[in-house]
């Protein structure tokens, strides 16, 4: 007879597949190191792009070019800074609900993005210039153009967003679940137990 695991040692509820400790420490990880990395390019293009031109790069596909922005993409609610920091603070406040029931890594690595993204451009609002929770977002990162007018320009923390938000897209058009189970069509009751295993 097999013992069952002690209540809290971390251990995967039947089906489920990965431990929710394992996923929201992954969910952490990446939001430190996209946040990290966000401030720390930040930092260079602060120190190096500062009163300079904007720098080509890969042959003029992609520009060097900071840039200061109160607003959202292409400046949009320039005027409303304030209203930035607060929607990111629900976005930060949703994805802390979402992992009380992580347990998918896909998903983990997902919000992470999405949260080191809104980390990044909110330390941005709260103590850059010019104060705070109006503060402008450093942006350096200039596709095509070296002044933001085919693709608005971006940081790292945007990046990080983006992407985030694409792997949740495929994850949902796949049928991933947050708990590390799969949503799929109902199938005919013949299937094997080893299969119901697999849908689950």
């Amino acid at each position: 007879m097999i013992a069952a695991p002690p209540a809290g040692s971390g251990t995967a509820d039947p089906g489920t597949g990965t431990p929710r400790r394992k996923a929201t420490g992954l969910l952490l990880g990446v939001a430190l190191t996209s946040l990290v990395a966000d401030l720390v390019t930040k930092q260079l293009a602060l120190s190096e792009l500062t009163g300079r031109g904007p720098v080509s790069l890969l042959g003029g596909a992609v520009y060097l070019s900071l840039t200061r922005n109160s607003g959202a993409a292409w400046s949009i609610g320039s005027g409303h800074t304030w209203v930035f920091p607060l929607i990111t603070i629900g976005v930060v406040a949703w994805i802390a609900w979402m992992a009380l029931r992580l347990r998918s890594l896909p998903w983990a690595v997902s919000l992470g993005l999405v949260l080191g993204g809104a980390l990044g451009n909110l330390t941005d609002r709260i103590f850059r210039a010019p104060g705070h929770f109006v503060g402008h977002v450093v942006d350096m990162v200039s596709l095509f153009d070296p002044y933001g007018q085919v693709w608005p320009v971006f940081n790292l923390a945007d990046s990080s967003l983006v992407c985030g938000v694409l792997l949740a897209v495929f994850l949902e058009l796949t049928g991933r679940q947050r708990d590390g189970s799969r949503a799929t069509a109902e199938r005919s009751g013949d299937e094997t137990p080893a299969e119901q295993r697999e849908r689950a």
